[in-house]
């Protein structure tokens, strides 16, 4: 879609601006456009598909990041087939291999970040029965990547030859990126941790669960670090990582069984209880 889309728009800017013109700001005015709907496409799809199964804009996130995977995996592998061709073929190998590595370095903010904020960006837009929907945040998060997206695709017509700027330009876009991710994984995980948060609290009653385990179940990596660390020794320390790991796989399966006291249920609910105790496994 987005192929086909790209020659389209960029035969119309030679057309109308000149060819000097639409190779050098062409594919920054029609990537982030094609490309980006394109892979949104993919998650409207997914949810046609799968509606129970994307709750919420942090799947949203999770989704896009492995819709743009796959998106630059294809496009690198189309880039090194054309990159084949260069040298006149003589040296197909090498220039297939330098591409493929120059993507790679280069893919660390690049579709599998975009990607990521903009399906967060079309759940908030179009809202789901576990996320309300947030018109203003989902149109501020579909337009980021497309900006960031057409600045990573423009950067030699704006720098031109001066290579320090060049420089500057590609490493700036690659902080802003990693930042901005940084911040929208954060706005949409939120939501889970309450979810997370909902699940458990009937443990607290049950006495399987304590406040600070719940806290740390519910909270940043921060809090879950300083729960582990606050062990006396390196015991104590393994210990609460290892509760907290069937802390989580008991609301896993309270989710599934959506709060029912099933035997799956029950064996995660012992299993806490185990690990607490210090009971070896009998498996």
């Amino acid at each position: 879609m987005a192929a086909n889309a790209n020659d389209a728009i960029l035969a119309l800017y030679g057309k109308t601006f000149g060819q000097v013109w639409a190779l050098n700001w062409g594919p920054g005015l029609a990537a982030p456009f094609t490309e980006e709907l394109a892979k949104g496409s993919g998650l409207l799809l997914l949810i046609a598909l799968a509606q129970r199964h994307v709750r919420t804009a942090f799947d949203g996130f999770i989704m896009g990041a492995f819709i743009g995977l796959g998106f630059q995996i294809v496009e690198d592998i189309s880039y090194a087939m054309t990159s084949a061709g260069t040298q006149f073929g003589a040296n197909q190998i090498g220039a297939s291999a330098g591409t493929i590595i120059l993507r790679m370095v280069s893919g660390v903010a690049a579709h599998i970040l975009y990607s990521a904020i903009f399906c967060a960006g079309v759940v908030y837009l179009f809202g789901r029965p576990a996320e309300p929907r947030k018109i203003g945040r989902g149109l501020l998060l579909i337009a980021i990547p497309m900006l960031l997206h057409g600045t990573w695709d423009s950067v030699t017509a704006i720098a031109g030859t001066n290579a320090p700027v060049l420089i500057g330009l590609l490493l700036g876009t690659v902080i802003v990126a990693l930042i901005i991710v940084a911040w929208v994984y954060r706005l949409t995980v939120s939501r889970e941790r309450d979810f997370v948060r909902d699940v458990m609290v009937p443990e607290l009653a049950r006495n399987v669960m304590t406040p600070v385990e719940l806290d740390a179940m519910a909270g940043n990596r921060k809090a879950r670090k300083a729960y582990r660390k606050a062990g006396r020794n390196r015991g104590e320390r393994r210990r609460a990582r290892y509760i907290l790991n069937a802390a989580y796989a008991l609301a896993d399966e309270l989710a599934a069984a959506r709060g029912a006291d099933t035997d799956r249920v029950r064996f995660a609910r012992s299993e806490v209880a185990r690990i607490r105790a210090g009971i070896p496994s009998p498996w």
